[in-house]
């Protein structure tokens, strides 16, 4: 059978597809340069996958030729996920090889400090003789690549920064009389200015790892932008929303917004991919492309463990091997450290749970490859540290294989997205707080339009459950049915007609966190809630010193 995603974008890529060489050594290490794109806030959202789930999508509306390019070329990953849907500690997971929990104060957001005795895979690579170098957002504020030393030593930014707000930097542009179309060439120029100072600082033959981290899919963006600069019309989205996602003017432009947001992505792609053709290095260097989690500022987005808020976007392209293939190995991000690891001939640090993709790459099959590869564990704590009172996280743990997402929510009487503060208040929609300010009320949802006409329509009687369910409280157990129920919106976990299912995979979960030392599931099962800025013990999730725990530290944002 001709694979479906090969035929549909041939045409977009057959007249630029990448050289290809053969291994020369299966048993050395390849050395690849790795170039890894890394959007923030970005999901599973490109125009490869359009129709994979076999109905209509917001992936319907979009067109990534880059992406596609990458897919034609290499992997499409099907089924790939974040250990946690929020930034820092699904990116502490994916610099360490680590499920979140085990990072220490990586594993959550605000107060969050990079643990230097745990390995990371840049500078692990660096110190096996690669050039290491980034642009825009790795980790923040602590990691070497992003701490203060670090944005001088690593850091390849000086051509601008405007790649990381597409579309507040072309209408800055435009209100000074450019085209979009200059507006856009003037900040994809940026991208290109970037990493030609990076391939400039290379040594002759030195392999070479680019982390180019845009953020332009995090909010905020411009209301419009998507039509107006990318050509998205909010009402082709009509009959393709999620049931969790309102199906009206309001949040259709918002999504229409946000898939602006992830075409300025594949276009900055582009660039890069066009640069590593001219430079020479195409046919040597392994391409990666995806992000830190799903659409922030939505209901099951950001911070929740459904797949709106843990499935992304993977695409990995490697030199010498058949490309468009689409693999249904359950994949996690943390997976991605070993197999960079591997690539460069690093030893494997103990600690991992994140296993190697490379066998999968480049055995040239489809489909289930690797019998065992059928679930992914994800995770979340604290987000935002004035969701709730006293600064108590919201601790979740799930469990999805392929027919199934079990959800234990080890705080039932909490807030999953934060309390309400000001957010149920007229004057919270007359200012446009609900919009701009993140922290306004159930801060662990980013504001935005969706967020706004939500808490607006409460008590409509539409949409009240939808509310209840995004900003209400929820029950200890979740379990959806995937075959039945795609979005995730039925709970079955008190059907009698699932609780043998649901008993299986509740000890599954539980056993696999337990045998991987999660602290939410050991010991007393309280680490993750002693504050870092508050709490007098001064310990954190790990029992170590927070070191500066009254003050000390410098939060992460």
């Amino acid at each position: 059978m001709v694979n479906t995603l090969f035929c549909r974008i041939l045409v977009l890529v057959s007249s630029c597809a990448f050289p290809l060489c053969a291994f020369a050594n299966d048993s050395a290490p390849p050395r690849w340069n790795i170039l890894f794109v890394f959007a923030d806030d970005w999901g599973r959202y490109a125009s490869c996958y359009k129709g994979l789930d076999g109905r209509p999508g917001l992936n319907d509306v979009i067109s990534t030729p880059n992406f596609d390019r990458v897919a034609h070329d290499g992997v499409l990953f099907r089924n790939a996920f974040v250990n946690a849907p929020s930034c820092t500690p699904s990116r502490s997971s994916l610099l360490s090889g680590r499920y979140f929990f085990n990072t220490g104060l990586g594993a959550i957001l605000r107060g969050a400090i990079w643990d230097e005795s745990i390995p990371s895979f840049p500078l692990l690579l660096r110190d096996a003789g690669y050039h290491i170098g980034k642009s825009y957002k790795v980790w923040s504020p602590g990691h070497p690549m992003d701490a203060p030393f670090g944005r001088q030593r690593y850091a390849y930014e000086k051509s601008g920064n405007a790649p990381n707000n597409f579309s507040e930097e072309s209408y800055a542009r435009m209100e000074k009389g450019m085209s979009v179309e200059a507006a856009r060439a003037e900040i994809l120029a940026q991208v290109r200015g970037n990493f030609d100072a990076f391939l400039a600082d290379r040594k002759p033959g030195q392999p070479w790892l680019y982390f180019f981290g845009t953020t332009t899919t995090h909010r905020k963006w411009i209301r419009g932008s998507g039509k107006r600069l990318w050509g998205i019309d909010p009402d082709r989205l009509k009959g393709r929303m999620p049931a969790f996602l309102p199906d009206v003017p309001e949040v259709r432009e918002d999504v229409a917004d946000y898939l602006g947001e992830s075409q300025a992505v594949d276009a900055e792609l582009g660039i890069l991919l066009e640069r590593l053709e001219t430079s020479g290095d195409a046919d040597r260097t392994m391409i990666v492309v995806s992000g830190d989690h799903g659409m922030p500022g939505v209901p099951f987005g950001k911070c929740n463990l459904y797949d709106h808020g843990t499935a992304v976007a993977l695409l990995v392209r490697v030199p010498g091997v058949r490309g468009a293939r689409i693999v249904d190995d359950f994949v996690s991000l943390p997976d991605l450290a070993p197999t960079f690891m591997e690539i460069a001939g690093v030893g494997i640090p103990g600690g991992l749970y994140g296993r190697s993709l490379l066998s999968l790459l480049k055995s040239g099959r489809e489909g289930q490859i690797e019998p065992d590869r059928t679930w992914v564990i994800s995770g979340r704590e604290r987000h935002v540290d004035v969701a709730r009172e006293g600064n108590l996280p919201y601790p979740m743990r799930a469990l999805r294989t392929k027919d199934f997402v079990y959800i234990r929510n080890f705080a039932p009487d909490r807030m999953p997205m934060g309390d309400p503060l000001k957010a149920l208040t007229p004057e919270a929609y007359r200012s446009g707080a609900l919009v701009e300010d993140t922290r306004i009320g159930f801060a662990d949802m980013d504001g935005g339009p969706t967020k706004a006409w939500m808490i607006a329509h409460r008590n409509d009687p539409q949409w009240r459950w939808l509310y209840e369910h995004a900003f209400g409280k929820r029950p200890s157990e979740e379990l959806y049915d995937l075959r039945k129920d795609p979005d995730q919106v039925k709970n079955v976990a008190g059907d009698p007609n699932y609780a043998e299912m649901k008993a299986e995979l509740a000890a599954q979960l539980i056993g696999r966190l337990k045998d991987a030392g999660d602290p939410r599931v050991v010991g007393d099962g309280k680490a993750f809630d002693r504050s870092p800025f508050t709490d007098p013990s001064g310990e954190g999730p790990d029992g170590r010193p927070l070191k500066g725990s009254s003050g000390g530290r410098k939060k992460a944002e």
